[in-house]
């Protein structure tokens, strides 16, 4: 299996519902051709190098998955039909240096997602019960 990096700028003028429904959509797709997704880093809403589409941000995500090479052709053609995505890049791995670079990338991502879990986990009861908690005092005699 070759490994790829897909990225692809979504419209910054979508809801977080809407943008989550066009990633998830993208995930689908490389579901469907049986793709192995490894890692997914949400890179947020970005300002872009130049205006695309009379817009000048846009919501940055790339996918990290190993697969055939007919899967990319599906994915390119379903982000060309989607009026939301305004650019995407796809990225083959081939070489050993690439590999690890690959391999770097992926447990980035991995490392990043993990701690947005941990910290979306952590509810605002729990960290305002922590802000009011009386603190020991030390007594010197």
């Amino acid at each position: 299996m070759t490994c790829y990096e897909t990225l692809f700028v979504v419209k910054p003028t979508l809801t977080d519902e809407e943008t989550a429904a066009q990633i998830a959509k993208i995930k689908d797709v490389l579901a469907k051709e049986g793709a192995e997704l490894v890692a997914t880093n949400d890179m947020g809403m970005r300002k872009l190098a130049y205006a695309v589409e009379k817009h000048n941000r846009g919501y940055y995500t790339v996918l990290f998955y190993k697969g055939e090479g007919t899967i990319t052709n599906e994915l390119e053609r379903n982000l060309k039909i989607n009026e939301d995505v305004m650019k995407f890049l796809t990225v083959k791995y081939t070489k050993n240096k690439e590999l690890a670079q690959f391999d770097k990338l992926v447990a980035q991502a991995t490392r990043k997602s993990e701690a947005a879990a941990t910290a979306a986990a952590a509810t605002p009861v729990e960290v305002a019960a922590e802000a009011e908690a009386p603190k020991a005092e030390s007594t010197e005699a």
